[in-house]
C-alpha cells in the first residue's frame, strides 16, 4: 500500500507526543533538559554523517565539485527561503494551530517552538528522504519503520518539554514524506544514486542547524534553508547530464 511507511511514522509521532505530554509535568526540569540535549547530540551526529555524503561515492565520483554543488544549493536555498520567509511562515502556522487548539493553556513560544523544531527534525533528515524513496520505489518500509521508532521516542522527549505543539508536526511529516514517496513511485528513473546522495548531503547540513537549536547554541533559521532540498538534487541532475 502506498504511503504505508509514512502513515506508520505519523502514528509514532502522535503516540510519542501523547506519552510525552502525559509525562511532561511529572519529569524534573533537569531530566527534560538532559533529554533535549541528548536529542541535540544525536541530531548533530546524524547531520554530520549526512553532510559527509558530499565526500563519498557516488557523489564524489560524479564530480570533484560535489561539495560546491551542495554548498551553492544551500546558499541559494537560504536566499530563496528568506525571500519567501519560510521560517516565519512555519512559526505563523504554529501560532495559528496554538490559537485554534491550545488557546491560552500553553505558552505561545513553547507551543510554536515544539511544532517548528519537531517538524524540521522529523522531515529533513536523510532517513526521511531515503526511507520515503525506498517506500515509493519498492514498497520497502523498513527504513521508515526504524525512523518511526526513533521519531516516537523523540516526540516523547520533545512533548515532555514543549507540549502539544509537537503533535502537529505529524502534518508536515505526512505531506513531505508522502510527496517524496509518490514522486519516487512515479519518477523512479530520476532518483539516481547521485541525486539521492545530493539530497542527503543537503539534508545533513540542515540537520546540523537543527542540532544547534536543540543544544541552545544558535537559533539557526533552518526553515528558510528548506529550498536547498529542492535545489541540491536538481543541481546534481544537471551536473550528471553535462558530464555525460
Amino acid at each position: 500500500m502506498p504511503l504505508t511507511g509514512t502513515l506508520i511514522n505519523v502514528g509514532a509521532v502522535l503516540a510519542g507526543t501523547l506519552a510525552g505530554t502525559l509525562l511532561g509535568d511529572r519529569l524534573p526540569d533537569r531530566l527534560r533538559e538532559t533529554l533535549m540535549h541528548a536529542l541535540g547530540l544525536v541530531t548533530l551526529a546524524v547531520g554530520v554523517d549526512g553532510a559527509l555524503a558530499d565526500f563519498r561515492p557516488p557523489l564524489s565520483e560524479l564530480t570533484r565539485a560535489s561539495v560546491l554543488l551542495v554548498l551553492a544549493s544551500v546558499l541559494v536555498g537560504g536566499v530563496v527561503g528568506e525571500l519567501l520567509r519560510i521560517e516565519d511562515g512555519l512559526a505563523a502556522l504554529g501560532e495559528r494551530l496554538r490559537r485554534r487548539f491550545a488557546g491560552d493553556h500553553e505558552h505561545h513560544a513553547r507551543f510554536t517552538e515544539g511544532f517548528v523544531v519537531a517538524s524540521l527534525v522529523f522531515c529533513v533528515g536523510p532517513m526521511a528522504i531515503l526511507g520515503s524513496i525506498q517506500d515509493g520505489l519498492s514498497g520497502d518500509v523498513q527504513l521508515l519503520g526504524i525512523k518511526s521508532l526513533l521519531d516516537g521516542f523523540a516526540a516523547l522527549a520533545f512533548a515532555s518539554a514543549l507540549g502539544w505543539g509537537v503533535a502537529f508536526s505529524a502534518l508536515p511529516v505526512l505531506v513531505y514524506q508522502g510527496t517524496i514517496t509518490l514522486a519516487a513511485s512515479g519518477l523512479s528513473d530520476a532518483f539516481t544514486p547521485e541525486v539521492v546522495a545530493g539530497l542527503t548531503a543537503a539534508g545533513g547540513i540542515l540537520i546540523l542547524g537543527i542540532s544547534l537549536r536543540l543544544l541552545e547554541l544558535k537559533q539557526v533559521r533552518v526553515g528558510s534553508l528548506l529550498p536547498a532540498l529542492l535545489f541540491a538534487p536538481i543541481a546534481v541532475a544537471i551536473a550528471q547530464a553535462v558530464l555525460r
